[in-house]
């Protein structure tokens, strides 16, 4: 009767876990494009590992997405559009990641989002940032698994000479990270906001900085 009971309890435990990872793999499914969940949305996972893990995976969203993406590639070239093709017209990462002599990214990219407003280009804007280039090879995400961009940005060696409490910083303050959101006419903006995010990594620190 006791190894039943016993029986009965742990099928009940495994059922109530599977139950909440539904639910919350659930909402996540429903979870419009444009946004990104709050750290409250994850309150329902008990485990801290796994409710870390899980608010990694919504970060991802965000870094996995063109706006970061692409500016983040293994190879030589920078990256353009939601299948992050390689930039057209060609362009090189170069010596300092910001272009080669004669063809800095600067040719183009200039201080600030530029509109087109005559011709008949494919694309609407001319992205544009004082400090518009790639991340430096050491952080590239192109070709990556989710968890391998966690652990890479968790590794100073991979993240700039960050630690945890730089990397939100970077993440949550810095303007040509907030760009994402303001990418100009003719770009989906990055998924929720940059304070979201920002809040997200937050969480995700406080609750260990675990990786999927």
């Amino acid at each position: 009767m006791q190894r039943t009971m016993r029986t009965g309890s742990a099928v009940l435990v495994v059922f109530a876990a599977v139950s909440l990872g539904a639910l919350h793999a659930y909402r996540a499914a429903a979870q419009p494009p444009d946004q990104i969940q709050a750290p409250a949305s994850f309150s329902s996972i008990a485990d801290r590992a796994a409710r870390s893990r899980a608010m990694f995976a919504e970060v991802a969203k965000v870094l996995t997405g063109p706006r970061c993406l692409n500016c983040h590639p293994a190879g030589d070239h920078p990256l353009q559009g939601h299948d992050h093709h390689i930039h057209q017209p060609a362009a090189l990462r170069g010596p300092n990641d910001n272009g080669v002599p004669g063809l800095p990214c600067a040719s183009c990219h200039t201080d600030g989002n530029f509109t087109l407003t005559t011709g008949e280009a494919s694309y609407r804007s001319i992205p544009g940032h004082p400090r518009w280039g790639l991340a430096p090879r050491e952080m590239a995400w192109e070709g990556k698994s989710v968890g391998e961009i966690c652990r890479q940005i968790k590794d100073p060696t991979h993240n700039g000479g960050r630690n945890l409490a730089l990397l939100h910083d970077h993440i949550a303050n810095d303007d040509l990270v907030g760009w994402a959101w303001q990418p100009g006419a003719g770009r989906q903006p990055a998924p929720g906001t940059q304070k979201q995010l920002g809040d997200l990594v937050q969480a995700w620190i406080d609750s260990g900085a675990e990786c999927p």
